[in-house]
């Protein structure tokens, strides 16, 4: 409810909104759980991003020239979010042997489907 002042022509949609937060409330203690907060994202700097990648400076300074690494500047200054770079390690992964042979075999059944129809 944006208005804090209550009038008599107002008073059903105060009414209703405050049912409505009660019942958000009960619920939660119901359960027992706290209100879900999303958790802050705060910035670091190229030193922790360095030991979180594990990456000599000079190597993630290249990176982010060469525009390969999730980066934010602000004057001189560069900053990283660790999700960012934990997704940015999770996007190299190399597949496993098992994986390309699921692939490659995924893909000859589908070519084999797609032959069969002509």
């Amino acid at each position: 409810m944006v208005q804090n002042e209550i009038t008599f022509e107002n008073l059903p949609k105060a009414v209703a909104h405050l049912v409505s937060e009660v019942a958000e409330i009960k619920n939660l203690v119901c359960k027992g759980q706290n209100p879900i907060v999303p958790p802050k994202r705060i910035p670091i700097g190229i030193d922790d991003a360095c030991k979180l990648i594990g990456k000599a400076k000079p190597t993630v300074y290249t990176l982010v020239r060469k525009r390969l690494l999730p980066c934010y500047k602000n004057g001189k200054h560069l900053y990283f979010f660790e999700d960012e770079l934990l997704a940015w390690i999770e996007g190299g992964k190399k597949k496993t042997v098992a994986e390309i042979n699921e692939e490659a075999k995924a893909f000859i059944s589908e070519k084999h489907s797609d032959s069969s129809l002509l």
